[in-house]
């Protein structure tokens, strides 16, 4: 007889229950503002981050946008250089280059980037200042959430979302301005009025939709989502672990000399009381922008800003402790005392950003700003007889991806005596021009029924503008 298996009943009309929410809202964090040295470099990171930004649409060079990327004429401007959908390849090694350098980053100093470039943190950081701007440091902001609404806490709590979607719309235009110039999307906001007396706006619908999303998704990341973007959305925060190992910098507690933490009072022998440095004031936690605390272990949701390490020495000033209580270090120096930046795969990943960097470097350099494409005929014929004379007719597709009109010349190159008559083709800045041709060759000289040809393409008015293709000739042996 099988063993039967144990069955409990259990009563569904128990009052002792016990349910786990799947969702908890997360608690709103009131970041207390810190000063120091970690804070200064994530001023001195943002700003010029910021102005860049802001900047840069507004700039131009040779008459155009410094950097705009023109979807509609498939042109992509950046500072003196023009690219063009043949360059996609250039895009995608730059995207590999800059994910190999951030894993060279993080390799050595952490999620640095989250802490101090990050856009997310940036915009963050603005927003923030906003709120303190209305309504005031952390305390007051605290007792504004919880008193009853009046007529301050309704100036204060409009004025900081007014100043927020100032912020947002100005993001929104000038990110756009990328992909359209900025003084036609400005002007086409403008309201204008018709002779008739409409009131129109003459913006196209697609950039006013993309400008009111994107305006909308930084009022909504910057100023409500904030940490859980970093803690929850960031696929960086999940695959970091990954890079990191005992050797990565990182913000670390020093368990040994902080435990156990306790208050204290001036001047007390607390260690003979057996208590560590840490006073345990919890500053560490307030001024967390992703509200963890850092005495716990390193957490996935820390973006290394480096804020706990401002607010833990300024504790520490205070008590006439020495800094270094919560540092930028790796786990080896904490546990050992030293640190080993000399790692295979430091060098690793170091060798192939510089190597790759290279060679984009040297792509970019060597860049010719024609392109040529030929296709010989395809027709029922392979080639025609024209009295002594064989004829292949080939399509050639130029594309001036200068920065300038220019005449390009078309010639042929061979061992059998090919010749190719034709006109300069004249062709506009960014102009992709088919034209067909006629290449002929004396039957007599033609030695095998393929050969080899070289089609050239060069500017009359530069001849370092110039590219060549190879194809092939096809005709009758000579007897």
């Amino acid at each position: 007889m099988l063993d039967k298996i144990p069955v409990k009943q259990v009563d569904p009309k128990e009052d002792d229950k016990e349910y786990t929410e799947l969702y908890q809202a997360a608690n709103k964090i009131y970041v207390r503002k810190i000063s120091g040295f970690y804070q200064n470099i994530r001023k001195y990171t943002g700003i010029p981050l910021i102005l860049g930004f802001l900047i840069m649409p507004w700039l131009t060079i040779d008459g155009r946008p410094a950097m705009l990327f023109d979807l509609p004429e498939r042109k992509f401007h950046i500072l003196w250089a023009t690219f063009w959908p043949q360059d996609g390849m250039l895009l995608a090694w730059l995207l590999i280059i800059s994910a190999f350098t951030l894993f060279t980053v993080t390799v050595l100093v952490g999620r640095v980037w989250c802490g101090f470039t990050c856009p997310q943190t940036v915009w963050t950081l603005l927003f923030m200042w906003a709120e303190r701007v209305t309504e005031g440091e952390r305390n007051k902001r605290i007792k504004l959430d919880k008193q009853d609404w009046n007529t301050e806490k309704v100036l204060r709590k409009s004025s900081k979302h007014s100043l927020w979607i100032i912020i947002s719309l100005i993001t929104g235009i000038t990110f756009i301005g990328y992909f359209m110039p900025v003084r036609e999307l400005i002007l086409g906001f403008i309201p204008k009025v018709a002779e008739s007396g409409y009131v129109f706006w003459d913006i196209p619908p697609a950039a006013a939709f993309w400008t009111l999303f994107f305006a909308g998704m930084t009022y909504l990341n910057a100023g409500w989502m904030r940490e859980q973007v970093c803690k929850f959305m960031c696929p960086y925060a999940r695959f970091q672990s990954v890079m990191y190992d005992k050797d990565t910098l990182a913000v670390q507690y020093d368990t040994k000399r902080g435990e156990s933490r306790g208050p204290r009072k001036p001047n007390e022998d607390y260690k003979a009381a057996g208590k560590g440095d840490c006073v345990d004031c919890s500053w560490c936690v307030q001024v967390c922008p992703v509200d963890i605390d850092i005495r716990e272990g390193l957490q996935y949701e820390c973006i290394n800003c480096g804020l706990c390490v401002d607010a833990c020495n300024s504790v520490m000033d205070k008590m006439n402790y020495p800094h270094g209580l919560i540092r930028f270090t790796s786990q080896d120096e904490v546990e050992t005392g030293r640190t080993n930046f000399f790692r295979p795969r430091l060098f690793g990943y170091s060798f192939a950003v510089v190597a790759m960097f290279s060679v984009f470097i040297f792509a970019i350099s060597d860049r010719d700003p024609i392109s040529v494409d030929i296709v010989r005929d395809r027709g029922a014929r392979m080639y025609r007889v024209v009295g002594d004379e064989i004829v292949n007719v080939y399509t050639v597709k130029i594309n001036n991806m200068d920065r300038a009109d220019h005449y390009y010349d078309i010639s042929v190159e061979g061992e059998d005596g090919f010749t190719l008559k034709h006109k300069p083709v004249f062709l506009e800045e960014g102009e992709i021009f088919t034209v067909p041709i006629r290449v002929s060759a004396p039957r007599e000289s033609l030695h095998e029924e393929k050969s080899e040809i070289f089609v050239t393409v060069t500017s009359r008015d530069n001849d370092s503008i110039s590219a060549k293709q190879k194809t092939s000739f096809i005709g009758p042996i000579s007897q």
